[in-house]
């Protein structure tokens, strides 16, 4: 549970504004959360969170006094980009980004409430394939969910996956579940409120990979 326990997302003020230096800090820790799950399986996706990390922050750093929230970055790129806009720049890679890290509040979300394959219930089958379905399965072509669908069968015994979450320590399942559900109270609201802003923006794209 260290893993997720050590950077914890920050509390969202009112406005619900996320700021862009502190986002990028507390998901700059997640990319290994995916080995946890196996790294084969989940290498495209850890390997898409750090590319769109970077180039989120590349942006961030050529002007962190005007991208000071994430807010600010979209309506910058939008002015910046016109017709182009929201298929560009930091805005295009955040869009990729925030499913990823809805697939990860998801999939943890569902762990925590003990949704489980009742014949095998070691499996983290049933909460990843929720996961994927709700954040990413839209957004990928056949081949890529046959791919997909192929690589669930090594994906890890729960048990597992909570000890490589914790770093190898041996930890009850009751114990990682409050700490998770911890995790998740602002990582949730962040989720949620990138979410909220690409809609306002109306800056969401539907094609698949």
């Amino acid at each position: 549970m260290a893993l997720l326990m050590e950077h914890q997302f920050r509390q969202l003020p009112a406005d619900r504004q996320v700021e862009t230096r502190p986002f990028l800090e507390a998901v700059s820790y997640l990319p290994p959360f995916f080995d946890c799950l196996g790294s084969t399986i989940f290498a495209p996706i850890k390997a898409d969170i750090s590319g769109n990390i970077t180039k989120i922050k590349a942006v961030y750093d050529t002007n962190p006094g005007r991208f000071k929230t994430l807010q600010h970055i979209l309506e910058a790129e939008k002015e910046m980009h016109g017709a182009e806009w929201p298929k560009v720049g930091a805005t295009l890679a955040l869009m990729w980004l925030k499913r990823a890290l809805r697939f990860v509040q998801v999939f943890l979300q569902s762990l925590v409430d003990g949704e489980k394959d009742d014949s095998n219930p070691n499996l983290i089958r049933v909460n990843i394939t929720k996961a994927y379905e709700i954040a990413l399965k839209k957004y990928h072509s056949w081949l890529v969910q046959q791919l997909f669908k192929a690589a669930l069968y090594a994906a890890p015994y729960k048990s597992d996956f909570l000890k490589a979450l914790s770093k190898g320590r041996d930890v009850k399942e009751e114990e990682c579940s409050e700490k998770i559900r911890k995790f998740l109270i602002n990582f949730s609201a962040t989720v949620d409120a990138v979410y909220e802003l690409y809609s306002k923006m109306n800056a969401d794209l539907d094609y698949t990979v």
